[in-house]
Formats: C-alpha cells, structure tokens, sequence
C-alpha cells in the first residue's frame, strides 16, 4: 500500500504548535514509509475565512522544513462533489430529507438532556415527502445504525468501541445546500486518497460519525492514529495563557525550527532516552507505534535547552543571516561590513552563550555598535580605580606588536600582578565593561582581539572619559 497523509488546518488565525505536530507526524510518516504527505485548507467557513491566514499556514510549514507533495486543495472548491455524494446517498436510500423545523429540533434538544442520547428523533427517516409541511427547506441526513456497536483500531489508542445507539442520523447537507464538515473532509479523504488519518485525539468522536459515510458510500476506511493533546505545564489544555502558541510567535521568539521540530517531535513520541534527534534520524526511526498515548506538557526550559544546542551546531553564516531582523527590531541595528566582519570572526563564542536568537543578537551589540550605553551591572566597574587600571592598560596595549588574544591574555594576567594584588579578575570587570557595555561577554581577550587594537583602546579611553564626567 502505497501510504498518503494530509494536513487539513482551517485557515482562521496562526497555525497553533498543536496542529503543528500533527503535520510533523503526518510528514514523518509518509517521509519514513515511502508516501505522500498532502495539504488541504478547510476552508468551508467562508465568514472567517482569510487568504492572509491560508499564507501563515503555508509559510508556517516552510519554515518548519515540511514539505509537502500537492499543491494545496481548497476543501470550499470541492463543494459541488460533496454535494454530489450527499444527493447519491439520497438517491440509494442510505440518505433522507429531514423537514423538521427550528421549534421542533429545540424541544428534541431539550428532551435528549434527560437520555443523554443524540438529540434527533429521526422523525423524517421513514416518512414520505408528500407530509412535508410549505416553507421549509430540507436538509439531508445519513441513516446511522440503529443496533449492535461499532469498532475502531487506533494505531495510537487502541481498540475503541461504542454504542450504536450513540450515533445520530447527522446532518449531511444543510438547508441552503452546502455540505457539512463531517462529509466534506471523507469525501475529500476519499478522493485524495489518503490512507492514514493523523489527528488530535480530540476528532476521535467523529471518527465513528465519519465512518458511517465511508460505509453508505462503500470505500475503504483509512487507518486512523488519534494523538494525545498538549497541555500546558498545569495540565490544562495548551493556550495563550501559558505563552506563545503558534509557530510564527515561537520564530519571532528567536526559536531555530530544527529545534522546535525535534521539540515536538518528542512531545507525545519516543526513542529510548534520546533527546537530540535530527530530522533526517527522525525519518529513519518515526512509527506510530511510538506515539505515547496520554498528554504530554509543554516545558518551555527543555525547548530553550535544545535550541541551545541547535544553536551551537548551527552555521555561522546562517545565524548571522538569521540574527538580522532581530538586530533591527530589538536594537535598531543593520549590520555594517565592518560589523559582519566581526560577528563572521566572533560568532563561534557568541552562540555559546545564547539560547535563542534574541538572546544571541543581544550578545551581539558590541560587535556592531562602537558607541553604546554602559548597563547598570558595567557601572558598576567603572569608578576611579577603574580609570588608573585603564590608563595602565593603554600603555601596555600600545606596546604589543601583536593584538591576538593569547598576548592580550598575558598582558592583562602580568599587569594583574603588578598593578592589581595579582588579581585579573579587578583587571577583566572593569575591561569587559568597558569594551562590551555590560558585564557579561565571550572571552574577553578574543573579544578584544577581534575588536582590534585601535578600536580596543578607543573604547578604554571612552570609558576613561566617562568616568571623568562624573
């Protein structure tokens, strides 16, 4: 069997990280089996409808690496097929007209609270036409079983049984003729021929709703694997109040997409112990019969920890790419050729210290600005001890004929012990303030050696001069 999974997102709003890792898995799988993975838009809502959302959705899956093999299907374009079935099935008597006006569905709602059973009575299933009464407009309902149980295997959750007498003769085709969900997504199934259906397990209900259409119309029901929601860190069901929630918010966060893929990769699937899994290996390794059967919690501490890691194997070149539109909002910075020479020299220890690429383009600033302000942690190296111990330094700096770090290096730890108690650390404080605007940094020798000789002294005597002013 050759294998087809799809990805269906409704196109109303940002591609929320759940829907994300179900077009993950669906990709997994069809990549590790061989198949097709496909897209379609539901997009039959027309009021909330938006071609801007259609564009995230896409750029969403680009961004993440997934790609896919149609171009996408607009689920609305197929109406006049949904259609067709629901008159077919209407014309094999696995279908009927219902006439029931608005008052009479709202009394079955009211009586169906006491049974707990599907609201419609199916008082239209056996009548004839000819009692409908003027100005209603039908819609057309599927005959649902009336005895015995219906039965599923899940790949994910097993065998899963219900009641027949739980299901009712749903809706197919409203009164204004268009087609419901529940018949448009199996006929679109159907017709692309997709054979796995990978989805929340919050769509498990439908599954035996939509099983119901597959039989009337007498096609193959695919292979179903229903995964665990996400939650957030107190077990309720992931949502903006736990933090960012759709894919384009974890990019503008500074969030590396091999890093979130793995993430989610392993948030509701596993191998042994590993954490580190790449996408090609994830290729290799994805079945479904890994896929963990109860919620998993979103830590936002373990996603920053893995892109910590993704950040240190990452190109240079492509992180310097990358780190320009974060240098421009957060600190109104476009990178100079004299600045890209310096982060192209300086980012091996850059990207060390970051965890994200805000954080990495905040570590960047003093390779990119010669003038900036000093934070109140550097103030508070910078006093009149400071100013003697720069003065110093100046004239040990202009004295190397070579500025690579190792000299810088033993320059500072021989000034140390002649001018500071032995100390390095009064030397680098003060030094590291004063070259970086803070008082955290990469090494601080290498730092000054990309910098420069001129640009480092410059720097010391622009410190000097700030602490002159008081």
């Amino acid at each position: 069997m050759s294998i087809v999974t799809r990805f269906p997102p409704s196109p109303t709003g940002m591609m929320h990280i759940g829907n994300a890792r179900t077009a993950l898995f669906n990709w997994l799988y069809a990549r590790a089996k061989g198949g097709q993975f496909l897209v379609r838009i539901e997009d039959t809502d027309r009021a909330r409808h938006s071609e801007e959302a259609v564009q995230v959705i896409l750029d969403s899956l680009d961004w993440l690496g997934l790609d896919y093999d149609n171009t996408p299907e607009s689920q609305y374009a197929n109406r006049d097929r949904h259609i067709e079935v629901a008159y077919q099935l209407l014309a094999d008597g696995k279908a009927y007209k219902c006439y029931c006006t608005p008052e009479e569905l709202e009394e079955m709602r009211e009586a169906a609270k006491k049974t707990g059973l599907p609201a419609y009575d199916r008082r239209w299933r056996d009548r004839d036409e000819s009692e409908a009464p003027e100005g209603v407009e039908p819609v057309i309902r599927i005959k649902a079983p009336l005895e015995g149980s219906s039965s599923i295997h899940d790949e994910v959750q097993g065998d899963v049984k219900i009641e027949n007498k739980q299901l009712d003769d749903m809706i197919i085709l409203r009164s204004d003729g268009t087609p419901t969900y529940m018949l448009a997504v199996v006929v679109d199934d159907h017709d692309m021929g997709v054979t796995h259906v990978i989805r929340g397990d919050d769509h498990l209900n439908n599954t035996f709703r939509q099983n119901m259409i597959y039989t009337a119309c007498g096609w193959e029901q695919p292979i179903y694997a229903h995964l665990p929601l996400i939650h957030g860190p107190d077990g309720a069901k992931f949502s903006k109040r736990h933090g960012a929630v759709g894919v384009g918010e974890f990019e503008k966060l500074g969030y590396l997409p091999e890093a979130l893929c793995n993430y989610l990769l392993r948030l509701g699937w596993s191998h042994g112990d590993d954490e580190i899994i790449s996408m090609e290996r994830a290729v290799e390794l994805f079945d479904l019969n890994a896929v963990n059967k109860s919620a998993a919690k979103f830590d936002y501490a373990k996603l920053e920890n893995l892109n910590a890691y993704y950040m240190k194997e990452a190109d240079n070149e492509r992180l310097i790419d990358l780190l320009g539109p974060f240098l421009q909002e957060h600190h109104d910075i476009i990178i100079s050729d004299v600045g890209l020479e310096r982060l192209q020299k300086g980012m091996d220890g850059l990207k060390d210290r970051s965890k994200t690429l805000i954080e990495l383009a905040k570590e960047s600033v003093f390779y990119l600005k010669d003038d900036f302000d000093y934070d109140d942690k550097a103030l508070k190296h910078l006093n009149s001890d400071s100013s003697i111990i720069f003065n110093g330094l100046l004239s040990v700096f202009d004295n190397l004929d070579e500025f690579k770090a190792a000299q810088i290096e033993a320059t500072c730890r021989d000034f140390a012990s002649e001018k500071a108690d032995g100390k390095l650390g009064k030397v680098m404080m003060p030094l590291r303030a004063a070259l970086t605007g803070t008082d955290k940094s990469p090494s601080l020798f290498e730092a000054a050696e990309i910098l420069g000789k001129n640009e480092t002294c410059r720097r010391i005597q622009n410190a000097i001069e700030f602490i002159e002013k008081g």
